[in-house]
């Protein structure tokens, strides 16, 4: 896979980590906004938030690069290279919502990289 990264691939898949990651940071704001609304009311008031818009246009985007990072890498390369997600929303809930990251998470953060690294760096 690693000799197969080229340029695009590697553009697409960046691209991919951000609006994967800035559609779950929007969602998440969207969902943190305060307030003491309950059942529908919640939902109006969240709909009139631009959070929730951001967060739905990220996850246009992020269908359209996936696609395209697909149409290049084989899927189960592509699957594996996706998973880095998850690290990238872990370390930037922890930095923007303040969310704990337990001993165990931080372990899941390292293989989780170790991982998309080998699948990355290996022919």
């Amino acid at each position: 896979m690693g000799s197969d990264l080229s340029p695009l691939v590697v553009t697409l898949w960046v691209l991919n980590v951000l609006v994967d990651s800035g559609g779950q940071l929007a969602f998440k704001a969207a969902a943190s906004e305060p307030g003491d609304r309950d059942g529908m009311e919640r939902w109006r008031f969240m709909l009139a938030r631009p959070w929730l818009w951001v967060g739905i246009a990220c996850y246009v985007a992020e269908f359209l690069v996936w696609l395209a990072f697909l149409s290049l890498v084989p899927l189960s390369d592509g699957v594996l290279l996706g998973s880095i997600n998850i690290v990238a929303i872990m370390i930037l809930g922890r930095v923007l919502f303040r969310e704990k990251l337990a001993p165990m998470r931080v372990v899941g953060i390292v293989l989780v990289s170790i991982g998309v690294a080998i699948v990355g760096l290996t022919p």
